[in-house]
């Protein structure tokens, strides 16, 4: 006597597991990047804001030019003269640095001057310069950090982007101080912190100061 036999399931095992409800992601892989990337947008705000109140306040000498920024509107690019590689040469520790290319990082030693109270506020003088940043500095000195663009230092304090209802009082302002043969203080004062980061605080004309 014959026996029917149930035959076996003929579904492919792949199709049967494709079949089976799929796992849930663990709630932190999703949280972690979105976390890491809110994270990497607030670093930058959140260094500046440390450098402006743990800095030390420095005064550097530059002569602006007023470009035309189309995407922000009118600005004024500041050239400091410790920007300019022809005003660093002679100082101590340059020759280590002969060699440095487009994007070599280095320290400016600022000292402050001596008399100090005065508008506009006098500008600290360049030094020394170093490949590494100074562990121990007197109390009237402070390293900047710059890097080399290859024909000068940029030390991220280059662009004023100024409000427009002032923009003509302060193009006003600089056209008239550096009119005749004995040019008018232009500076602009800024914090530094211990690690040589800084940030731009106001920029003065003559006697009259702009905040940023």
């Amino acid at each position: 006597m014959s026996h029917d036999l149930q035959s076996p399931s003929t579904t492919p095992v792949k199709d049967r597991q494709s079949q089976l409800p799929q796992p849930l992601l663990p709630t932190w892989r999703l949280w972690v990047p979105l976390l890491l990337q809110t994270g990497l947008i607030l670093a930058v705000p959140a260094q500046a804001f440390y450098t402006q109140i743990t800095g030390k306040t420095v005064i550097l000498k530059t002569i602006p030019v007023d470009p035309y920024d189309p995407l922000r509107g009118y600005s004024q690019t500041l050239n400091y003269e410790i920007s300019r590689v022809d005003n660093l040469r002679s100082l101590p520790g340059w020759q280590e640095l002969v060699k440095q290319q487009a994007g070599t990082r280095l320290y400016v030693i600022l000292e402050a001057p001596e008399s100090a109270k005065s508008q506009p506020p006098k500008a600290w003088k360049p030094v020394r310069v170093s490949r590494d940043r100074p562990t121990s500095l007197p109390a009237n000195q402070i390293a900047l950090k710059g890097k080399s663009t290859g024909n000068s230092i940029e030390y991220g304090l280059e662009t004023y982007y100024m409000p427009e209802e002032r923009r003509d009082e302060i193009n006003q302002d600089i056209n008239q101080a550096q009119r005749g043969r004995q040019q008018q203080s232009v500076v602009v004062e800024v914090k530094v912190d211990a690690q040589g980061r800084a940030v731009p605080i106001s920029f003065w004309v003559s006697e009259r100061n702009y905040r940023f």
